[in-house]
């Protein structure tokens, strides 16, 4: 890198790990999987810190890097070992605010991964469908498909009755 670069990759970095690890966290349901996410994605990006500096939108950029390395996750083969036989059962349902989060966030994690990575830059980052669809490398038409069945799906997790889920959901 020339002088300067790893001075700016290093100020941009620890401006953005807060907001890196939310959107991973988001993703991924589990700490530990979003810090893999996150140190993956910088890593990533100090090797092509050069190219990503000239982006347009360097901010949408490594957002882009980060889902993009949370969708390919399940194609490498250590993604496949599992620690238990049978997973783990969930926390029993509670009615307040925060466990409706964990319950919701619980329903997210089974669902499919392009269609959770859809879901979360719809509604938790409020990205409009063209900037989803270019961070996803597809079009408009799929990630309107793909919210249409991502939401189906966890309508269908949550037990909630078709009408009452009709909006758009808040994923918190």
């Amino acid at each position: 890198m020339r002088d300067g670069a790893d001075e700016d990759y290093v100020e941009y970095v620890k401006a953005k790990i807060p907001a890196l690890r939310r959107l991973a966290y988001v993703l991924a349901g589990d700490p530990h999987r979003a810090d893999d996410l996150v140190q993956q994605t910088i890593t990533t990006l100090f090797v092509k810190w050069r190219r990503a500096q000239t982006a347009d939108n360097l901010d949408a950029y490594v957002r882009t890097m980060l889902v993009r390395t949370f969708l390919d996750e399940k194609r490498r083969a250590w993604s496949r070992v599992r620690l238990f036989r049978d997973t783990p059962e969930p926390p029993p349902y509670e009615e307040g605010g925060a466990e409706d989060r964990e319950v919701v966030r619980a329903a997210l994690g089974q669902v499919p991964r392009r269609q959770r990575a859809v879901l979360v830059l719809r509604f938790f980052y409020d990205l409009p469908v063209e900037e989803v669809a270019g961070a996803l490398g597809c079009s408009a038409g799929t990630v309107k498909s793909q919210t249409a069945r991502g939401l189906a799906t966890l309508r269908r997790l949550l037990g909630a009755p078709e009408a009452a889920l009709k909006e758009e959901p808040t994923i918190a």
